[in-house]
């Protein structure tokens, strides 16, 4: 009987450790996928130019304070790193050792540094914008600022008298290029007699020499001066001399207020938030993500009362039209600057054409470098 009862009471206590260890068992499991859940997350941004430069690097530090406010995740930043494979490296390495598990990076020239760092460090996931790289932990993403563009290209084509408006542009990448060819089939759409002339710099941000370009095509009679660059430079040139100006990046109406009328823009903030929201969640996977208006990663910034009349009718229709798939833009016929037929009449230029772009339509003054 006694045995019996001690046979019973060990059965008893067994039974209860045991339930006690499951118990622990089970809160534990559920603390780790809760962790796994809602993945501890901080991330670094390396950008190309200073923040201050209310233009590039300005809107993607905009992205980054959004992405901080709705999800409360910590976020550490290095202004004006170079092009350079070793240094961006050498940022990315410090980033990392400070505890990023994820890296953004802000400019095409990090690209080479930033699929080197992603070999070394499959943990991270890495963010590259503008670029064309991918791997199973590094995405690229940018959105289709040509059509912007294309609308921009419609207020300047209605505000020129003299049908010569100037584009400073950066450097002679795809990117680049099919931004001018945009803006210049935006322009023709309402103007077919106007000309885009362009004036390269070679750098993506310093102020001086991109004043200077826009002084260099205002001498040449352009009344309208836009441009692919990173400062207000352009338009500051055009609002001394009397002319009109289309901005880049962010609204910059308060740089040349009595020269600007409107600019495309960027809006990283949601595109950060969705990324580092799928890498909690376990669901991020690499993509080349390339969309446009009707996600608003894109659009036109608010035409101001230098804007010719009509020119708010004329960008709504058109920015209804692109949303929608009617108007594509880069459909043929599409004639280069020698009158030759590029694409042919009905013909939609794929993806891949347009991110190769090395070449000008017709009503584009200038030449490409290093073709």
């Amino acid at each position: 009987m006694k045995k019996s009862k001690l046979l019973s009471g060990l059965l008893a206590c067994t039974v209860l450790i045991s339930s006690l260890l499951i118990g622990c068992g089970d809160k534990k499991a559920t603390s780790q996928k809760a962790s796994a859940d809602k993945k501890e997350i901080k991330v670094g941004f390396l950008y190309v130019g200073p923040i201050g430069d209310g233009g590039w690097t300005y809107s993607h530090n905009e992205g980054r304070l959004y992405l901080e406010k709705e999800l409360k995740v910590p976020t550490i930043y290095k202004e004006s790193v170079k092009e350079d494979t070793a240094e961006v490296q050498k940022v990315t390495e410090d980033m990392i050792n400070q505890g990023c598990n994820v890296i953004v990076g802000t400019s095409f020239g990090f690209m080479d540094g930033l699929e080197k760092e992603a070999k070394k460090h499959p943990e991270v996931k890495f963010l590259h914008c503008s670029g064309y790289k991918t791997s199973e932990n590094m995405s690229t993403y940018f959105g289709r600022i040509y059509q912007a563009r294309y609308l921009s290209g419609i207020v300047a084509g209605m505000k020129t008298k003299t049908n010569k408006i100037g584009y400073v542009a950066a450097f002679s990448i795809p990117e680049v290029v099919r931004g001018i060819n945009a803006f210049t089939l935006g322009v023709q759409s309402v103007n077919p007699n106007a000309k885009v002339m362009v004036k390269w710099t070679n750098t993506w941000y310093d102020p001086a020499k991109e004043k200077e370009a826009g002084k260099a095509l205002l001498a040449e009679g352009v009344d309208v001066i836009t441009q692919h660059q990173d400062t207000a430079g352009p338009q500051q040139a055009a609002e001394e001399k009397g002319a009109f100006s289309i901005g880049y990046n962010t609204d910059m109406k308060d740089k040349a207020p009595k020269a600007y009328m409107t600019a495309p823009i960027w809006n990283w903030g949601p595109y950060y938030v969705d990324q580092v929201k799928a890498i909690q969640q376990g669901t991020w996977k690499s993509e080349s993500y390339w969309k446009g208006l009707e996600t608003g990663i894109v659009d036109l910034a608010e035409l101001t009362p230098n804007a010719p009349a009509g020119a708010k009718e004329a960008v709504e229709k058109a920015k209804k039209d692109i949303i929608s798939g009617k108007n594509k833009i880069f459909v043929g016929p599409i004639k280069d600057q020698k009158g030759n037929i590029k694409v042919e009449d009905g013909k939609v230029m794929t993806d891949e054409e347009l991110l190769k772009f090395d070449w000008f339509v017709q009503g584009v003054v200038g030449e490409i470098q290093n073709k």
